[in-house]
């Protein structure tokens, strides 16, 4: 028997497409196929992409390039292979080109160039799968697609129209995640508020008991995992529905977080860019929800120099964030993705416009970051380690997503594990980070 064939991966954009990633390797090794890093160590190369604005664009068509020049022998797969043709024209020499979320086309592939004759690894992989993040956390994705068509966006175009899965379904891979070791799940999709809509909402059976596909339910069934696990909501749109939410964070039933990508705050701006467009009535819901939780940290991203933003538009965004106070904020330089209907609206910004605006922002909110963390100082919480080295622990606190929120840093101690949840009392804070010592 030959031994076993090595793929390689290479996974680019956001934690849905890491998803999509974790799909095909846990579907791949339970056939039998190893993984290696090195390109030139691997068989065949995967190539999964990121098409939703045109820096991600550009980065997938050169890692494509790079797979291609240091391999041969290439499949994309992603977001951006849903432009075959877009794909190929570049790159002409990839062996095949397949859409996001399409775990078995990959692996039909895979089978074609390299029949694998090694024994089936199924029972020798975790019920919880191949996972390309830490031990200690996870990303539940539990929706694919969108039913929006805000104008300046694909992805309905690149990942298709709402499909969620049955309740059941998420609550088994979470069960299995848990008790894997896994401390924090970090709910995602392109539309988390939106779950269970294209099903009705109907009630799947889990663990002899009936659990509705809603999200409320969900994250009620999901609470009852375990006592310290820690339950993240991303990528919440504005719906009504995300109110109900905020008594389980009150009762501590799940991380009193939310990501809301409110896009802008000028009304003219949300209109064109077909978002709810009431600034007034946002603030009215963050006020209220702030009443319910008032440990509640927000997230949001925004969108400067979008087509028809005037300066006027861009001061009322900036007169949101300093009566809002969000707790992280992230902004984007419209970028003009082809397909986007966006691209036809009159009176578009010079990208270095677009770009100056953007830093502008972030450093209007930089003032209200650091106010907010300052406030912490002084604080008790509990923290879940990332890292230990030799300077100390780097933790985040219920107020931090991975990646993409800040650290709190316990300088001078070392006795912990990642995965490990830790007490500490906050000492000192920048615009980002908190700092603190161990209890």
């Amino acid at each position: 028997m030959n031994s076993p064939f090595r793929i390689g991966m290479v996974s680019l954009g956001c934690p849905k497409a890491s998803s999509d990633a974790e799909r095909i390797l846990t579907a791949l090794r339970m056939e039998g196929y190893l993984f290696t890093p090195s390109y030139k160590d691997a068989h065949l190369v995967i190539v999964n992409t990121c098409g939703f604005i045109e820096e991600a664009i550009r980065e997938s068509l050169e890692a494509i390039g790079e797979a291609l020049s240091e391999n041969g022998k290439v499949i994309v797969t992603g977001c951006l292979g849903a432009r075959r043709a877009f794909v190929m024209e570049a790159h002409p020499k990839v062996l095949a080109v397949t859409g996001p979320h399409a775990a078995e086309e990959v692996l039909a592939i895979v089978r074609q160039h390299l029949p694998s004759e090694a024994t089936p690894l199924e029972h020798f992989v975790p019920p919880e799968g191949v996972r390309l993040t830490p031990g200690h956390f996870a990303y539940l994705k539990i929706s694919e697609g969108c039913n929006h068509q805000c104008s300046f966006c694909v992805i309905p175009a690149l990942r298709g129209p709402l499909v969620s899965r049955a309740a059941d379904d998420v609550l088994t891979e979470a069960k299995h995640l848990v008790d894997a070791g896994v401390r924090e799940l970090l709910l995602i999709s392109q539309d988390t508020s939106a779950y269970g809509l294209d099903l009705k909402y109907r009630t799947a059976f889990w663990s002899g008991r009936p659990v509705r596909s809603r999200l409320k339910e969900l994250c009620e069934a999901l609470a009852t995992l375990s006592d310290d696990l820690w339950i993240r909501l991303h990528y919440m749109y504005p719906y009504p529905a995300v109110d109900d939410l905020l008594p389980l964070m009150a009762q501590g039933k799940i991380l009193p977080y939310l990501d809301v990508p409110f896009q802008h705050a000028a009304p003219g701006i949300l209109s064109a860019m077909r978002r709810p467009a009431a600034a007034e009535d946002m603030l009215t819901r963050i006020a209220r929800w702030r009443d319910i939780c008032p440990e509640l940290v927000i997230r949001s991203t925004f969108i400067t120099g979008f087509p028809g933003e005037t300066e006027r538009d861009f001061q009322l965004l900036l007169d949101f964030l300093a009566e809002a106070r969000l707790d992280r904020v992230g902004a984007f330089a419209y970028s003009p993705v082809e397909g986007a209907t966006a691209n036809a609206l009159p009176d578009p910004i010079p990208e270095e416009e677009r770009e100056e605006r953007r830093c502008r922002l972030m450093e209007f909110q930089e003032t209200i970051s650091a106010e907010k963390l300052a406030a912490r100082i002084g604080q008790e919480m509990t923290v879940l380690v990332d890292a230990v080295d030799e300077e100390g622990v780097m933790a985040r606190s219920y107020g931090d997503a991975p990646e993409v929120d800040g650290l709190v840093c316990v300088n001078g101690f070392s006795d912990a594990e990642p995965g490990d949840f830790l007490e500490v009392r906050i000492i000192d804070a920048d615009t980002h980070d908190l700092y603190a010592e161990a209890l």
